[in-house]
């Protein structure tokens, strides 16, 4: 077996950063270079990854470069949503055209824009015989993947499956303003976020051992709606940090989110996933949270219930950072401290399966086909909360949909 596997990050913002510091805890790797449509970005990770002895990395102009490099091999898909397919496109076109190889790709949430999309990324991978697999770190995280160890082993063996997951991801809104851009990102925080809760759900419902296709989607309701950047003093800040290109009294995009999916298991029995998510959320930061329920038992899970907590009076006084917790909300009064970010929120057990998957040259079991199946459901919600009503799944025309959030024709101040 290979001994190390060198990672090109396509991509050097913030969370391809993330997964950088993730990698202090993970074998048997190396990063080796770093290619972003924006200079200071790549650089930036570079000397980060340098910094923490992960890699010798180096800037490179174009992802075929990163192909051909000899040390590269494997890239890991970290930049935006609406770059999906031009990146593969050109990994498939360098692989095909002899100039180099890879072992595989890893590509961070969401899987595509839409189904159609993200159905093209697979298909492109699988072209040129690529391994594959989905970055979904709140399916690694040690509280989950822990909590679901001990209730199916204590809980679930004993008095029966669990049958209703809830899960929620909250923070005040996205660092960069392409997020913020339906057309660009395909969607607001319903395609940014709910991607996460609706995954880290179905892993929780799934029998340890089984294929998450033991779980089938029946319907799916959702709801969506604007409820704090609409506002004028909130609108006029997107607006000035944009440099007036986000309009949202004219082109919003959804800030909150909910959907209840049903699921039938392999004995026919009834499950159900509720999801909340929200870019108006006010907090200490991002709150993360898991819950799940069985005939007698529950877990829980609350990032912002951190074992570290710091409090600062009024005297104290601070610049504005993110070196507590994530999407930092705050400086004073108590607040929760998340010690180590890259391994609470499953980076660090994420890359460490991708890289010994990679190494020993099988399919992650979080792959591709994850990330199609999520993306069918984050688009069947869409359906939902256009019409108001419950859809069946999979409702029909579900891989030629586009939100109409998507196509910049959607505001929540226009339906009656």
């Amino acid at each position: 077996m290979q001994e190390s596997l060198g990672i090109g990050f396509v991509g050097g913002g913030f969370i391809t950063k993330f997964h950088i510091q993730s990698l202090i805890g993970v074998r048997n790797c190396e990063v080796m270079g770093v290619m972003s449509r924006t200079q200071s970005s790549a650089e930036e990770s570079i000397a980060l990854a340098k910094k923490l002895g992960v890699g010798t990395a180096k800037v490179f102009k174009n992802v075929t470069d990163m192909v051909v490099d000899k040390r590269v091999d494997a890239l890991w898909i970290c930049a935006p949503n609406f770059t999906r397919i031009e990146i593969m496109e050109e990994i498939v076109s360098a692989i095909e055209s002899g100039k180099g190889s890879l072992i595989g790709i890893a590509c961070e949430k969401p899987l595509g824009r839409n189904v159609k999309e993200a159905k093209k990324v697979l298909e492109l991978c699988h072209r040129v015989n690529l391994l594959d697999g989905y970055l979904e770190n709140q399916v690694f995280a040690p509280s989950v993947t822990k909590g679901k160890e001990i209730i199916w082993g204590r809980g679930a063996s004993v008095t029966g499956r669990p049958y209703l997951a809830r899960a929620s991801e909250e923070h005040s809104g996205p660092h960069k303003p392409w997020f913020w851009e339906g057309e660009l990102q395909g969607g607001g925080v319903l395609n940014d976020m709910m991607c996460h809760s609706v995954e880290e759900a179905r892993y929780m419902l799934t029998k340890p051992g089984a294929k998450r296709e033991t779980l089938t989607p029946v319907s799916v309701n959702a709801y969506a709606s604007c409820l704090k950047w609409q506002k004028d003093e909130y609108s006029n800040i997107l607006k000035s940090e944009s440099n007036g290109k986000l309009d949202y009294h004219k082109r919003p995009s959804e800030d909150f989110a909910r959907s209840l999916i049903e699921y039938r298991d392999e004995n026919n029995e009834r499950l159900v996933v509720e999801t909340t998510t929200s870019w108006c959320f006010v907090g200490p930061g991002l709150r993360l949270s898991m819950e799940l329920f069985g005939p007698e038992y529950s877990m829980f899970v609350n990032t912002l219930d951190t074992d570290l907590k710091v409090f600062f009076s009024r005297e104290v006084s601070n610049h504005q950072g993110e070196d507590l917790i994530e999407k930092q909300n705050a400086e004073s009064g108590q607040m929760p401290v998340v010690s180590n970010e890259a391994d609470v929120y499953g980076y660090t057990a994420e890359n460490r399966h991708m890289v010994q998957s990679f190494l020993e040259r099988k399919r992650p079991k979080e792959n591709f086909s994850d990330g199609v199946a999520v993306t069918e459901l984050l688009m069947a919600a869409y359906m939902s909360a256009e019409k108001g009503i419950t859809v069946k799944f999979p409702p029909k025309g579900l891989d030629d949909y586009i939100p109409l959030v998507a196509q910049g024709k959607w505001n929540p101040k226009n339906i009656k």
